[in-house]
């Protein structure tokens, strides 16, 4: 699954995301022990937003990160988009679903034109998407000049003690969960397996600079298996 590239890795994650709609944010809070709501929290504080700013959250899923967005800047414009129909289709189903402005889009062809936004924030896209520096650009371009960008993305495991333990659970515990919760065992294991293949903290910040975006940062969390990284477009 997480060995799959191009197009036929896009068409297995669009699918695999439908799929678990109805159960991806119970799945959230069990797997990080209800920890992944600090994190979206987290994210909303280091995209900096003006209080009447425009905000992009970028694979948005069912609006976690949109909806703290909201709650932080009500007189905010905040537009969720994502290519997973039916997860957004859950968030528009949600108590603040009718304050947020949902549109499906690929993050690798964003429907937005140049510097139009002040921030652009993401939760667990860059590992899915086939074209990272793609998307980053893309990212850029919507941007305004002193925009910000931020992050939210699993990160291999660090190589310390509790590396094994991590791996294990990784490995066994997380699909077994996603088979008792969502129904969907298959689903379960690609994250594990994307998350192992994907770049580590130092490795995305490069790519970030190498996509043109400045002061670079990141914050570990979970021990050191969730990153979020954030930037500054010059």
């Amino acid at each position: 699954m997480a060995h799959l590239t191009g197009r036929e890795r896009a068409v297995y994650v669009q699918t695999m995301f439908d799929r678990i709609a109805g159960r991806y944010n119970l799945m959230n809070r069990v797997m990080t022990l209800g920890q992944d709501m600090k994190w979206r929290r987290f994210v909303v504080q280091q995209a900096q937003l003006p209080p009447t700013g425009r905000l992009l959250d970028l694979a948005t899923g069912t609006g976690d990160i949109a909806f703290e967005a909201r709650r932080a800047h009500p007189n905010a414009e905040v537009i969720g988009a994502d290519f997973a129909y039916q997860m957004m289709a859950v968030g528009k189903r949600l108590e603040m679903g009718s304050q947020i402005e949902w549109t499906q889009a690929d993050a690798l062809n964003l429907p937005f034109p140049n510097e139009h936004f002040d921030a652009v924030v993401s939760g667990y896209l860059v590992r899915n998407v086939i074209d990272i520096p793609r998307t980053l650009q893309e990212q850029g371009r919507v941007l305004k000049h002193g925009g910000r960008i931020v992050i939210l993305e699993t990160t291999p495991p660090p190589k310390n003690l509790l590396r094994p333990f991590i791996l294990m659970h990784l490995k066994y515990g997380i699909p077994l969960l996603g088979k008792l919760i969502s129904g969907n065992s298959d689903a379960y294991q690609y994250l594990p397996e994307s998350t192992q293949a994907f770049k580590t903290p130092e490795e995305l910040a490069a790519l970030m600079q190498a996509a043109g975006f400045e002061q670079v940062a990141w914050r570990t969390f979970m021990f050191g298996t969730m990153a979020v990284h954030w930037g500054t477009k010059p």
